[in-house]
């Protein structure tokens, strides 16, 4: 299978791609996640960058803007082909353009390959605000968590260097930085909502305070794809 997360950043569509990759045994690729691993000086699998490069992608997320199109979809290119992904994946964050989803279409197709399906997740802005705002970042282990509902548990501390002692507010988790990516995604990204919706491949699911009540949502919507 092959899957598109689609939905405003905070949505929680990272936490439900992560729950379907384990469930589908397919890896979620996440284009932020690999964006802030070339940030703290980590290399992607199967692409070298310059530093310079990586300087530019950390100041656009700093900023909360996007990172140029060509860029993100050589490093997604690399990402895809490694073996991992042989049956599946599920993208995280990717595309966020018209272009990009164009550019992907035409990828798979090359491939004798397509997107089976698009998921999307849907919150209003001002939950997202709330809740973007709470997130936490490990520096060592480079995972997210939330000071609310998602701290870290014994095993998560264990598998980390420095027991993820050290978190913190990312800027692009400040609220004058959530606020602009928003307008970003309103005005970029959503614009995809149509085209996916013309190919016949969106199916929407409601964000709910409760995460099994998402779920709930989520799997509803993926059994309209399987």
């Amino acid at each position: 299978m092959k899957l598109v997360m689609f939905g405003a950043p905070g949505s929680g569509k990272g936490t439900q791609a992560e729950r379907l990759s384990a469930k589908y045994d397919i890896p979620q690729i996440s284009t932020g996640e690999i964006f802030r691993s070339l940030k703290r000086g980590e290399q992607v699998p199967g692409m070298t960058l310059s530093q310079e490069v990586v300087d530019q992608i950390a100041t656009l997320i700093n900023s909360g803007a996007l990172v140029p199109d060509e860029l993100t979809i050589d490093i997604l290119k690399n990402r895809i082909s490694l073996p991992d992904c042989k049956n599946g994946f599920i993208l995280d964050g990717f595309p966020r353009t018209i272009n990009q989803g164009e550019v992907l279409d035409k990828m798979l197709a090359e491939e004798g390959s397509k997107i089976d399906g698009v998921l999307e997740i849907h919150v209003d802005d001002e939950v997202i605000v709330n809740r973007l705002s709470g997130r936490r970042s490990c520096p060592d282990c480079g995972k997210t968590y939330h000071i609310t509902d998602k701290m870290p548990t014994e095993a998560d501390k264990a598998a980390c260097p420095n027991h993820c002692a050290n978190l913190i507010q990312r800027d692009d988790d400040k609220e004058e930085v959530i606020r602009k990516r928003l307008d970003t995604y309103h005005g970029v990204t959503a614009k995809l909502k149509p085209y996916y919706e013309a190919q016949g491949k969106l199916v929407t699911a409601y964000g709910k305070e409760k995460l099994e009540d998402t779920i709930a949502e989520v799997d509803a919507a993926m059994a309209k794809i399987n």
